[in-house]
């Protein structure tokens, strides 16, 4: 498949170096991702600062967060996705099984109750969007108010990256 817009190959546009420099400094590589939102490099810059604050600023475990992640991947058919976070996950000290365990279409039983609870919450959020009353009162007693904030706002953000990832075709 081809990618539907050029990417800007890092270094090439002068305009773009203290952008280019703090996408490196926060995530070490400036991805294929990052190289097609340089084309709108205030798209980038508001791209970067809200997935740096989701991704490593906010109270959610690294393990909720890229299980998260994975998930959403999966049903969003976005393996270019799936693929830069399995590391992550490993890292943040979830099992291959349970990595693996996400590619299936129902939630898994190696979970415990508040993992399958953040799992069903994704998927109501990525496949049905409006999420009922009943999912937010089980989900209650495990969160306060920020935490449901940062794993809604989690799960918001992730299907917007897949979905982009997607229709441009970057990774494919």
């Amino acid at each position: 498949m081809n990618k539907r817009i050029a990417p800007v190959t890092p270094g090439t546009k002068a305009e773009l170096a203290t952008l280019e420099a703090k996408i490196f400094l926060e995530r070490g590589r400036i991805s294929p991702l990052y190289q097609i939102l340089l084309n709108a490099p205030e798209i980038a810059q508001g791209w970067e600062a809200l997935l740096t604050a989701i991704r490593n600023r906010n109270s959610l475990s690294p393990t909720i967060r890229e299980m998260i992640i994975l998930r959403i991947a999966v049903l969003n058919r976005a393996s270019y996705e799936f693929e830069a976070h399995a590391p992550h996950a490993i890292k943040a000290g979830m099992s291959q099984e349970k990595i693996e365990s996400l590619r299936d279409s129902t939630i898994s039983g190696l979970f415990d109750e508040k993992e399958r609870l953040i799992l069903k919450l994704t998927d109501v959020m990525t496949k049905d969007i409006q999420v009922p009353d009943s999912l937010f009162d089980q989900i209650k007693p495990y969160f306060n108010d920020q935490e449901i904030l940062e794993l809604v706002a989690t799960i918001s953000a992730y299907n917007m990256v897949s979905r982009l990832l997607n229709a441009l075709h970057i990774g494919h």
